[in-house]
């Protein structure tokens, strides 16, 4: 059955019918077909209603001056494109209609902008610009759908993260969890205590593989100002990205403590490290100037951010320094907590009357379960599900962000030589998209509780936008449809199917995500005393070369142009392929091998 499957897919995307339904990602909750197409060209007109529809215009008018070369004039009639305004959609929600006459986009304030983006993922790559007359009805699964850069580790600018907010955008994904401070950097201008940025954002060196913590001997460092800030939250709220930063308390703090060495247990002199891991030296909690001083940062961070929630940490906190430090014994007495867990719980509720004070809610990793729950936070599973299910239990809102599944940091192929150096596991496209947020082991009734889910980025080992995307994508787009499709209407085949165009519009904006495997490169059958391996190029476009003596196909590949059928060998076969884009670019090298 699964070969009849797959030999379908096949047909699609070989044969001519797969173009009559169209490659959207995410895929929406209804979609009609129908007969006949809309042309678009430069004479097409377009028209709206209402001021979430003028903006999307020019969202629309950007995109076709980029991709097609024209802008449209206002105008109605034939042949002309309608945006309306609508607040009696859901806020997330549109419908989009195509006819040969007409294409209308109608929307709540969000809802617009995704209709825009749909359409335009409806516009070919190439040839004549003909979109399929259809009909789409469209909502989101889950309120959250989050994407993590850790800039803490290592800094990113600004430019690149509008082009990451731009993708994210594009795909339907509507959080930013910004990750500002961490034991490697300090991200963020606060103007009261300047030192924060002017020592705590550098560092002498950095560590560059996983193995013997070996340094690159690179300066490296960076920050946001606060007017960079206002203007990156901007410009992600016109795309309907919120921005949520976070704060690490009370572990993950070197580089602050770098700078006030007396806001630690010990007041050891310290520096920003070099190298990765947990490290012991976290806020003292028994220390009054500690919560005065992140009293003072948050006072500054919450203005800057209109988002419902401030994330501040709360994971890998040691409690090494606590158990003989002496101001946190004597505020474990005071407080009559039982151990060093309940004092960290404490320390979280002291910093969460805070923040709820000013009108915001906190999310903290699933550590922040530890010694009680601090009453209105949320919690972001991280380590597997266990966490969110215990917030659920305990009628907490909960972001499933498993490393099971979401950490984006991890291998995306098992041949970790044919892979950049990052910090372990194996984490394959199929196995993101196959992610279902609602476990088995939470009750229908808890459901309500999981907000949304999140992919997570962290840096210890991407040190370069290009490395950025090549671990994001295409593995974010999975994660988008985990996020906004019902879970009824996924299935990976399809997926692949669909993300065959979606690359092809990647690699044309320059994206420089990891250029999958092609589709059935797993898919080895013996026919006849035969080897048959039949061959999809996974980028529309794309070609794909290979070797069977187990040379490099980068410099002696054939160009594939249909079924491989390979005599059977008594020490077996050993089969290479490289997949080069349309704009040159190369994957990395992919082996099939079999036993004798």
């Amino acid at each position: 059955m699964k070969k009849l499957i797959f030999g379908l897919l096949l047909l699609f995307l070989c044969g001519g019918l797969w173009a009559q339904s169209p490659s959207l990602i995410p895929t929406p909750e209804s979609l009609e077909m129908f007969s006949g197409s809309f042309v678009l060209s430069s004479s097409t007109r377009i028209n709206f209603q209402g001021n979430e529809a003028k903006e999307n215009v020019a969202f629309l008018n950007k995109f076709l001056k980029q991709t097609c070369g024209f802008v449209l004039k206002s105008g109605s009639g034939k042949n002309s494109i309608r945006l309306i305004s609508d607040s009696s959609f859901p806020k997330e929600g549109y419908r989009l209609t195509v006819n040969e006459d007409e294409i209308v986009l109608r929307g709540g304030e969000a809802g617009l902008f995704y209709a825009v983006n749909t359409l335009q993922q409806l516009i070919p790559n190439t040839g004549e610009l003909k979109i399929p007359c259809l009909k789409i009805e469209d909502k989101p699964r889950f309120a959250y759908r989050g994407l993590m850069l850790d800039v803490g580790r290592y800094f990113f600018s600004v430019e690149y993260l509008k082009k990451f907010i731009d993708q994210m955008a594009h795909y339907k994904l509507n959080v930013f969890h910004w990750h500002l401070t961490e034991d490697g950097g300090w991200r963020i201008e606060i103007k009261k205590y300047p030192e924060l940025t002017r020592k705590g954002a550098w560092r002498s060196s950095t560590q560059y593989t996983n193995e013997g913590a070996l340094q690159d001997r690179v300066p490296h460092g960076g920050f946001y100002t606060q007017e960079e800030v206002k203007e990156l939250v901007k410009y992600a709220a016109e795309r309907h990205v919120e921005i949520i930063p976070e704060i690490e308390m009370p572990g993950h703090a070197s580089a602050a403590l770098a700078v006030f060495p007396e806001l630690s247990c010990k007041g050891e002199s310290l520096a920003v490290p070099l190298a990765w891991g947990v490290k012991n030296d976290i806020f003292c909690a028994g220390n009054e100037a500690v919560f005065a001083f992140l009293e003072d940062v948050l006072s500054e961070i919450i203005p800057l951010f209109p988002s419902e929630y401030i994330h501040i940490g709360g994971d890998e906190a040691p409690k090494k320094h606590w158990e003989t430090c002496p101001k946190c014994q004597a505020r474990i007495q005071t407080e009559n907590l039982k151990d060093e867990h309940e004092l960290q719980s404490y320390f979280i509720q002291r910093i969460e009357r805070f923040v709820n004070s000013k009108g915001k809610r906190i999310i903290g990793w699933d550590e922040i379960l530890e010694g009680g729950l601090a009453p209105n936070a949320t919690v972001m599973s991280w380590r597997g599900e266990d966490g969110g299910i215990a917030a659920a239990n305990m009628h907490h809102d909960v972001i499933m962000t498993p490393n099971t599944y979401l950490y984006f940091d991890y291998y995306q192929s098992d041949d970790c030589q044919n892979e950049p150096i990052n910090i372990g596991g194996f984490l394959p496209l199929e196995k993101v998209y196959g992610y279902e947020p609602y476990t088995s082991k939470i009750t229908k009734e808890q459901q309500k509780y999981i907000k949304g889910v999140q992919g997570n980025i962290w840096m210890e080992y991407i040190h370069s936008e290009a490395m950025v995307d090549y671990m994001t994508y295409p593995r974010a787009l999975a994660l988008a449809e985990i996020g906004w499709s019902q879970a009824e209407k996924k299935d990976y085949l399809d997926f692949q199917k669909r993300l065959v165009v979606r690359l092809t519009a990647m690699d044309r904006e320059g994206v420089l995500f990891r250029i999958p495997e092609p589709l059935g490169w797993d898919k080895l059958k013996i026919e006849n005393g035969m080897a048959v391996v039949d061959l999809v190029s996974p980028v529309e476009g794309a070609k794909i070369y290979y070797t069977t003596d187990g040379s490099n196909p980068a410099i002696k590949g054939n160009l594939y142009a249909g079924t491989l059928r390979l005599p059977l060998k008594l020490e077996g076969l050993d089969i290479k392929c490289i997949v080069t884009l349309p704009s040159g670019r190369s994957s990395g090298i992919y082996t099939l091998r079999s036993e004798k």
